[in-house]
């Protein structure tokens, strides 16, 4: 009988992962919930490196890995787009998407000369965007 027992155990274990991230992307924000740039808006001009400080309405920041309600962490999208079916994922970690999943709400950041595309969103204690997401404007900067 205590083979059973761990046998279940084992199989839920092994299930939960699985489980979680499916639970996570369904992450509720609350109505009216907003995240921003407060330094920056569309068209500005700057120059390299660029300061980028990151608001938030309506919800609380908490750093990845903690799951309590209302909150999340935020991440910078650098001339990507997360859309579609990549709402319902965990946000990828690379160069044009920036994690800050220690509850940072400021950065800097090296930005080559030329146009560039930048864009807020917060995600959940797993990186999943919020249902529904809670997502600045893309806004276009140039740095000189």
């Amino acid at each position: 009988m205590k083979n059973i027992g761990f046998v279940a155990a084992l199989a839920l274990s092994l299930a939960l992962p699985a489980t979680v991230g499916a639970i996570a992307g369904e992450t509720p924000a609350p109505d009216g919930a907003k995240v921003y740039f407060i330094n920056l808006k569309d068209g500005d001009a700057v120059k390299s490196p660029v300061t980028i400080q990151f608001g938030l309405e309506g919800m609380g920041v908490a750093p990845a890995g903690v799951e309590k309600e209302k909150t999340g962490h935020h991440h910078l999208i650098i001339d990507e787009k997360i859309e579609g079916e990549e709402l319902n994922e965990a946000i990828p970690a690379d160069d044009n998407h920036k994690h800050f999943g220690g509850g940072q709400t400021e950065t800097t950041v090296e930005l080559a000369p030329g146009e560039h595309t930048l864009q807020l969103v917060l995600g959940d204690w797993s990186h999943i965007p919020h249902n529904p997401p809670v997502m600045s404007e893309r806004i276009t900067i140039t740095v000189e």
